[in-house]
């Protein structure tokens, strides 16, 4: 149109975002917390957070087991998320199929917990939970960063110059 062809996204100078992440040592500090964070608090699950729990106020075993479900849900989705995209990494699976992996493992916004009742938790607990939450969090913002890190169609020509150009044929008419 009128010899411009004014592109300004040029597909050559586009890095995905999530594909250059995954192979950062940024991702490998994430994945080797996340995955020690799991390892944590399923010892602690298992073990002094047992004894723990028989310690408890009657109303703080129901918070106790209610807050560990929810806890391990988010841990798994966590450790889920942070297998596949170590897997994109070393490319076992790619993009596509990591989409598929994902589905099928959704990452959910996690529910706070109530103050009034997370207070009656064990100490130990209740640091593994917040822990567990901002790296739910800072995962959940990484899937949005890379799920929304996809090349836009690259415009022939910029709709400023078509309209410029538009503009330029109008008053070269009269």
């Amino acid at each position: 149109m009128n010899g411009l062809d004014v592109t300004f996204r040029d597909e050559r100078d586009w890095v995905d975002f999530g594909r250059t992440y995954v192979s950062s040592d940024a991702f490998r500090t994430l994945f080797r917390d996340g995955m020690a964070l799991v390892e944590e608090t399923a010892a602690y699950l298992d073990g002094e957070g047992r004894e723990e729990s028989r310690l408890i106020s009657r109303d703080a075993t129901l918070c106790y087991a209610s807050e560990s479900m929810r806890l391990t849900t988010l841990l798994m989705q966590v450790a889920s998320w942070l297998l596949v995209q170590r897997a994109v990494s070393e490319g076992e699976l790619t993009p596509s199929q990591a989409l598929q992996e994902k589905n099928r493992v959704r990452l959910a916004t996690a529910e706070p917990p109530k103050p009034e009742s997370f207070s009656l938790l064990p100490v130990r607990l209740q640091n593994l939970i917040l822990r567990t939450r901002r790296l739910h969090s800072r995962i959940l913002h990484l899937d949005g960063l890379i799920s929304e890190d996809r090349p836009a169609p690259v415009p022939r020509e910029s709709p400023v110059a078509a309209q410029q150009g538009l503009l330029r044929s109008v008053f070269q008419h009269h």
